[in-house]
């Protein structure tokens, strides 16, 4: 891809201005997909007929004068999300039917002029963070194709960091958006549950998950997130609209803020320690962002034993997507285990759920004292292939909560957390941060996001990996 078409608005700046056309970026975006599919493996379902006539009709909207804010840019949805005439797999095997309409989150692209390219891979359910399935394979970090990009929004963030597409569409249900983002070097937003709307159903995950954007830089990811904002009447949740789009609050300066520097790892019933290169990492961060005026104090919120409202409502998913398969004998061991414990817990659904304002209020009481807090997004540099990948519950379970114990509380409450980049480790593999707040304070973290993302110019960074070379033995 060009160098000065790498972002998401550079790209419908320049087909608005006629510098391109939709059918070139969009092929080019094919071809590099289909090039680096036996590698990266980042997508399940590639539509290239339907999205090069979708391409083409932009091409001639945008010629006889019509302007909307995606207009003819390819953008990537994960395989958890309806796109009518596509199977809605989720990292499972089997024959999946095609799926009769769009979710609304789909729609709201459409209606912005976005054409979908694919979808992309995540593991079975988006039950962990890597992306490693008997369904697809493997999908792999550009930074470093030995390692993983995270998961579940795995190839999303493969996609994006590859330069395949500009941005896409991830779910984040215990830092799904978040872990993938940190690990490829990019911007990833969790919004504020029920910002983006979970139609035709009314909550994902039982209120855990929402969608959120990944891409190269906050402006870009602010501008996506302005496209699928917006809830409708089935949604659970419906927070009130910003005061101002997102993609002008990237372009303002925030205030002086109080930063609270939090490297507590939250309780969940496993060990898990922060390897000293994240530390120094996201110490580095807020050194930076105290050099921007802000006052950045250690801070950490009262987490208590949120896991305990946790696990219900995750578990009690998985059962219910396991009902959803064509051939629940192909679904995997740890899946069906997840679903039984499901199944057991479903009678402490409805507590899980009234406990969670007396969390919201517990842990809330952090941000009397600071405006925003600044923590890592993971614990550990993204792992090898296979390194989280066990063959028991118990044993991937261990795995991943000392890999990745920091994001999932944000889910919980429902609260917004941005995941921005925070350097490479030494043998040059990229490293995350996250900036959390209170209910509805995207425009706020957004802001900061975007200041720091002035100073430290993040998205400068590539991977020095070719996409497609071959990897070695995992």
């Amino acid at each position: 891809m060009r160098d000065d078409l790498l972002g998401l608005r550079d790209q419908a700046t320049a087909l608005a201005g006629g510098a391109v056309s939709s059918r070139e970026l969009v092929g080019a975006a094919l071809d590099r997909i289909q090039a680096t599919q036996s590698t990266l493996n980042a997508f399940r379902r590639l539509r290239p007929e339907a999205a090069l006539a979708e391409a083409d009709a932009a091409d001639r909207r945008i010629g006889a004068g019509e302007r909307l804010p995606l207009l003819g840019v390819p953008i990537a949805i994960k395989d958890d999300t309806d796109l009518a005439g596509e199977p809605t797999a989720f990292g499972a095997r089997g024959e999946f039917p095609p799926q009769p309409a769009d979710s609304e989150m789909v729609r709201k692209l459409k209606a912005a002029g976005a054409v979908i390219v694919g979808k992309t891979n995540t593991p079975e359910f988006g039950q962990w963070p890597f992306t490693e399935g008997p369904a697809f394979g493997v999908t792999r970090n550009p930074w470093d194709l030995d390692h993983t990009p995270g998961g579940s929004s795995g190839g999303a963030a493969a996609a994006v960091a590859a330069g395949l597409v500009a941005a896409a569409v991830g779910s984040d249900g215990a830092g799904s958006v978040r872990i993938p983002a940190a690990w490829t070097n990019l911007v990833g937003i969790k919004p504020q549950r029920g910002r983006i709307s979970s139609a035709p159903v009314s909550e994902q995950f039982n209120g855990l998950t929402t969608f959120g954007p990944l891409a190269l830089t906050v402006g870009d990811a602010a501008l996506l997130l302005d496209v699928l904002s917006g809830s409708a009447p089935v949604d659970r949740d419906r927070p009130p609209a910003p005061e101002e789009p997102f993609e002008a609050a990237a372009a303002r300066e925030p205030r002086r803020l109080r930063i609270g520097l939090s490297l507590k790892v939250p309780y969940s019933g496993m060990s898990a320690t922060l390897d000293p290169a994240v530390r120094e990492a996201v110490e580095k961060v807020g050194a930076a962002l105290g050099e921007l005026g802000h006052d950045v104090v250690p801070a950490d919120p009262a987490y208590g034993l949120l896991g305990v409202i946790f696990l219900p409502r995750s578990l009690e998913a998985i059962d219910d997507w396991a009902h959803r398969v064509p051939d629940p004998e192909l679904l995997d061991g740890r899946t069906v285990a997840n679903a039984r414990t499901g199944r057991m817990l479903r009678p402490l659904l409805l507590a899980a759920r009234a406990a969670e304002p007396m969390s919201r209020w517990r842990i809330g009481r952090v941000f009397r004292s600071v405006d925003v807090l600044l923590a890592p997004t993971t614990a550990v540099p993204p792992p090898r292939v296979g390194e989280l990948n066990r063959p028991t519950n118990w044993e991937t379970d261990h795995a991943i909560v000392a890999a990745c114990p920091f994001t999932w509380p944000w889910n919980v409450l429902g609260w917004p957390a941005v995941n921005v980049p925070a350097g490479l480790t030494a043998t040059g593999l990229p490293l995350g941060a996250q900036l959390m707040g209170p209910a509805n304070s995207e425009s706020l973290l957004i802001s900061l996001a975007a200041q720091l993302e002035r100073s430290q110019r993040w998205y400068e960074r590539r991977p020095g990996q070719r996409a497609g070379a071959a990897p070695s033995a995992a």
